[in-house]
């Protein structure tokens, strides 16, 4: 299977980008926008195609064309202003699963925002954000798409530790990146996670079972 990262640049989509490009089960199309982005992913072996989530749904169809599967990893920043988080959060999403379904690729997996199906727990802090991700994953719900929407909670640079908490009232802590990306894979062919939404913090759950357990 080869999987498109859309924000491979990311710090999830470094985590994902490398696992997938080690595995034996899958391949890696890494989406970045800079060419010096393009170095050093190539530079690890991983394979790139630079494409822009503010261009058009043909050029996002053009760059994923060949593709077997999407996660959609990508964010705007804590940098940038509002604008810029509807534009790649939102409409970056949207032009991506448009592209997906033009191009035939069926399976698309989102990372949202813990709770961000949920108006009352929104962070106060984040609300364009949450917005955001909260009608992205809607579109993708209506789409065509074999969807899987992981909402983690607040992400951490240290090492995974390989355990989650899993479901949608899932009380609200951290997880390290790593473990999300971990989550990713484990979610890509697994059919429990198909056409489903959920939470995910730090656990005590093996992923597979907690994902098994949904």
């Amino acid at each position: 299977m080869k999987v498109f990262v859309v924000g491979a640049n990311g710090k999830i989509g470094k985590h994902l980008s490398e696992r997938l490009n080690e595995s034996e089960n899958y391949t890696v199309l890494a989406m970045v926008r800079k060419e010096e982005q393009q170095r050093e992913f190539e530079n690890k072996g991983i394979e790139t195609v630079i494409a822009d989530l503010e261009g058009t749904v043909e050029e996002l169809q053009e760059a994923l064309n060949g593709c077997d599967a999407i996660v959609f990893t990508a964010g705007s920043g804590g940098s940038t202003g509002s604008d810029k988080t509807l534009l790649i959060d939102l409409d970056g999403a949207v032009k991506t699963m448009e592209a997906a379904e033009k191009a035939g690729i069926d399976r698309f997996i989102m990372v949202s925002a813990l709770q961000a199906n949920n108006r009352e727990n929104w962070n106060e802090n984040l609300k364009p954000y949450y917005v955001a991700k909260h009608y992205a994953d809607k579109m993708l719900v209506q789409s065509n798409l074999n969807y899987t929407i992981i909402r983690p909670g607040g992400l951490l640079n240290e090492k995974g530790i390989g355990k989650i908490t899993a479901g949608n009232e899932v009380p609200r802590a951290t997880i390290p990146r790593e473990d999300v990306a971990t989550t990713i894979i484990e979610a890509l062919e697994n059919p429990n996670t198909y056409h489903k939404s959920f939470d995910i913090v730090s656990g005590e759950d093996p992923i597979s079972t907690a994902l098994n357990n949904l």
